[in-house]
């Protein structure tokens, strides 16, 4: 039987809110790939950023959901018959995961829509924190923090029909720069958390990064599939091998604050994945990404690519020309533009 917010969110609405993050290595995260890579301990290196998903729960009529989200349409359903194939299926599906009804669930998030910063595992993440703090009025025992992050992703993977990754969900809670080495269920924890710098340093790293939008939508579901087919097929696991080298030097170089050789490492990651899908990047990113490269830094698309966000990382000097560079590049892109970004030192509040 469902319980209804209805009368508790009257008098006191809830929020929550989570970080975005930006990314290398990302897909490693998937069990497909780091439990057959599991000798060559996989890792993946996310940061968070201050674009955060904010969810506030409201009342709402009781034995519905409401669902309201910026780039989507409003939506209403009894809990029992919310569509998990809806654009806002997710949501959906944790509020019945909760089963609790006579709620209006508002999603304000800083980031564009589809932009590949992680919005939908972010809101997720978001969504449960609120949750919690609803539970909490009503004196239920409260989740473990390290718990969050596997609940969103198990109920994401769920509803999506292909595998997830956990690194998003791990950076909407914990915030900040961080490398994960994924170990697998099975093991004392299905990851390994390791902070990359300390919070004091977060803003040197923010001279040296770069984050734009590239004007267009992603979609992760088709370039992710692919990788996933290709590697299960064997056809191309020696990319991902070096991908994982690529990704365990650049965050050496990351924990030197050393983003020359970051860069380094950045662009030969981008160029194997490009090899593997050469559409994971449009016109507007590939010619941002030219630009860096010319301006000796590293560019790179966010999640899967296929639109969305591309960052770069650099010496601060050069990512202060390259500002410049991309600008004009994004100046001719209907919606295209460079995003205020910086570390996040916070995650889940």
């Amino acid at each position: 039987m469902a319980v209804s917010g209805k009368d508790i969110l009257e008098k006191d609405p809830i929020e929550a809110s989570a970080p975005c993050r930006i990314d290398m290595g990302g897909t490693l995260d998937i069990s497909s790939f780091y439990y057959p890579m599991a000798y060559l301990s996989p890792c993946t290196v996310n940061m968070a950023v201050n674009l955060r998903t904010v969810v506030r729960l409201g009342p709402h009529r009781p034995g519905f959901v409401r669902v309201s989200s910026r780039g989507f349409e409003s939506a209403e359903y009894a809990l029992d018959q919310a569509p998990f194939s809806h654009p806002m299926g997710l949501i959906f599906a944790i509020a019945a995961h909760y089963r609790m009804d006579g709620i209006h669930i508002r999603i304000d998030s800083a980031s564009p829509p589809q932009s590949a910063l992680g919005g939908s595992s972010v809101a997720a993440v978001a969504m449960i924190g609120a949750y919690q703090k609803l539970l909490a009025r009503l004196e239920n025992e409260a989740m473990a923090t390290d718990q969050i992050p596997l609940l969103a992703h198990a109920i994401e993977q769920s509803i999506a029909g292909v595998p997830c990754g956990l690194q998003d969900q791990l950076a909407a809670v914990y915030g900040g720069v961080h490398v994960w080495h994924w170990k697998g269920p099975g093991m004392d924890s299905v990851y390994q958390r390791k902070p990359l710098i300390k919070a004091e340093q977060h803003s040197l790293l923010d001279k040296s990064v770069l984050l734009a939008y590239c004007g267009i939508p992603h979609v992760s579901k088709d370039i992710n599939s692919r990788w996933v087919q290709g590697f299960l097929a064997g056809d191309s696991r020696g990319q991902w091998r070096e991908i994982l080298e690529c990704t365990k030097e650049f965050a050496k170089a990351i924990g030197n604050l050393d983003c020359e050789t970051a860069a380094h490492w950045m662009n030969r990651e981008t160029d194997i994945r490009s090899g593997l899908t050469p559409d994971v990047l449009d016109d507007t990113g590939s010619r941002l990404v030219s630009a860096a490269r010319e301006t000796d830094c590293g560019a790179r698309f966010c999640g899967a690519g296929g639109g969305g966000c591309l960052w770069a990382i650099g010496h601060p000097e050069n990512i202060q020309v390259l500002r410049g560079k991309w600008a004009d590049i994004l100046d001719a892109v209907p919606d295209g533009r460079l995003l205020d970004a910086s570390i996040d030192a916070e995650g889940l509040t």
